[in-house]
């Protein structure tokens, strides 16, 4: 499964309807709210979670992908260190990150993609990927369906 910064993971895009995932992955393995009543999927097989904001008439708004086999520019991602990563990725794009630690887990984010890698013990665990705003701070959904 590749990660699409901007747009989505395989074959997901943002902006989907929880009706169009279930046409491409089938029902999800899990389904709850969360505190802000987003409808979450959790798909056990493909080790990924996905988020539809409720007060976005829940449209796919927020990806979060850790199967390893999972790819960032056609290069795995998950196992390997964060700053291999980070000097794989187009600079251009790439150049600002907003580093966090917390317990052991440290969270590189770059705003201008809203992509998102998690690591523990120098290498990723999870991608954390998420849908963009346009000029006029609104989200840019690249599903129209």
């Amino acid at each position: 499964m590749n990660i699409n910064p901007k747009n989505g993971v395989g074959e997901l895009l943002f902006g989907m309807q929880q009706q169009h995932v279930v046409a491409v992955y089938g029902k999800p393995s899990k389904q709850f709210k969360d505190e802000d009543q987003n409808v979450v999927y959790l798909y056990n097989q493909h080790k990924m979670r996905l988020t539809f904001y409720d007060d976005e008439e829940f449209r796919l708004g927020y990806i979060v992908v850790s199967d390893p086999e999972t790819t960032l520019f056609d290069k795995k991602v998950i196992g390997r260190n964060p700053k291999e990563i980070q000097g794989e990725l187009p600079q251009k794009a790439y150049k600002t990150w907003e580093v966090v630690e917390e317990d052991g887990v440290v969270s590189y984010f770059n705003e201008d993609n809203w992509l998102m890698l998690i690591a523990e013990f120098d290498e990723i665990v999870k991608v954390e990927v998420g849908a963009i705003f346009n000029n006029n701070d609104e989200f840019d959904w690249k599903f129209s369906g």
